[in-house]
């Protein structure tokens, strides 16, 4: 396959790819009980992962992706064809059913454009923050006081996260992209759902959210509520009740359920869906980062290799109500983002 000057294949002729700038609903409604924990891991870490794997439709990507950023100038210096950058990945529990904004996931990426090379460090929801300058709390419930002091500290929330998580990380923060919960099932959606072996028997309802959780254990194909439900399932409320699950079940689902997209997108049919995935995605995120970027992470990153992506979470101790973090490998994580930007870390393969 050749190459333009751009280093990307040659064009191929859209199929209407119109532009969407979407209008960002925020309207709010009523707090929900129960708070949903760390599904949203999967759809962010496919936002990393599915943005880099075009295939030879990366063109009709590089167009469709350009309309999520936002229409300012690129600062000079700051390509993402030339410099390592960092972004924080946040995903809410706001959705049509919730009007709320608790940050279920914590996740903030490093991706190097000479080594092809990219880090997402994740820490748990409840970790306890104990930060010079901050009140000390759970992570999930800085966003949403900051949304609420946005009017009268004069900075919006994004922006306070991008600097509170960089002092706890020791990097600086270039961008900031939050998504909610619909995204996820949209994005499931877009790619015709999902195979995965359940394993165990789930039920779960809640009329405050209308949620009904009903799975049987064995291999399934899951649409995207059914998706939204194994990866979110943790306890039972039904006659007869089902199992419960912990915090490790929860991560091989999600674990499982991204496995399963990722080949629904990179195959034959799943490639043609993923203007639909990215539509899905621009209907349900925020971001920071400039239409011209977009196009500059696009080009940069079409070819990255998925073993070339390095997931780091970060885990620790639970001791009601907080995850206490575990000193080394929060330090491991910090060391990781670090090598990631300074080149440190080199691609498995050599890219073409």
């Amino acid at each position: 396959m050749t190459s333009n000057s751009n280093g990307l294949p040659p064009r191929r002729q859209p199929s209407n790819a119109s532009g969407n700038s979407g209008n960002k609903s925020s309207k709010r409604k009523a707090p929900k009980k129960k708070r949903m924990r760390g599904f949203v891991r999967v759809f962010l870490s496919l936002l990393v992962i599915g943005i880099l794997v075009g295939g030879g439709y990366v063109y009709w990507l590089y167009n469709q992706v350009a309309n999520t950023g936002i229409d300012k100038p690129v600062p000079p210096g700051m390509s993402a064809s030339t410099k390592p950058l960092t972004m924080l990945l946040l995903g809410t529990d706001n959705r049509p059913e919730t009007g709320t904004f608790l940050s279920d996931v914590v996740m903030v990426a490093a991706l190097n454009p000479n080594t092809k090379t990219a880090t997402v460090v994740s820490l748990p929801r409840d970790t306890r923050i104990q930060l010079d300058g901050y009140k000390s709390n759970k992570l999930n419930a800085y966003y949403p006081r900051f949304k609420t002091q946005e009017k009268t500290s004069g900075k919006k929330a994004e922006d306070q996260m991008k600097e509170m998580m960089g002092k706890y990380l020791g990097v600086d923060i270039n961008y900031t992209t939050v998504l909610n919960f619909q995204a996820f099932r949209d994005a499931i959606n877009a790619v015709g759902g999902v195979d995965v072996t359940v394993d165990k028997n789930m039920c779960y309802r809640d009329t405050a959210d209308n949620t009904d959780i009903n799975l049987k254990a064995g291999a399934q194909h899951l649409d995207g509520k059914e998706a939204l439900d194994f990866v979110r399932y943790r306890k039972s409320n039904c006659k007869p009740k089902t199992a419960e699950s912990n915090d490790f079940d929860r991560n091989k689902r999600q674990s499982q359920v991204m496995n399963a997209m990722l080949d629904q997108m990179k195959s034959l049919g799943g490639i043609t869906k993923i203007g639909k995935v990215i539509s899905a995605v621009d209907q349900n995120m925020t971001t920071d980062v400039e239409s011209e970027q977009m196009k500059n992470f696009i080009a940069t990153y079409w070819n990255i290799s998925t073993a070339d992506v390095h997931f780091t979470p970060v885990t620790g101790e639970w001791r009601s109500p907080y995850v206490y973090i575990n000193d080394t490998e929060l330090a491991n994580a910090k060391q990781a983002l670090q090598d990631t930007l300074s080149g440190k870390v080199t691609a498995s393969s050599p890219k073409e």
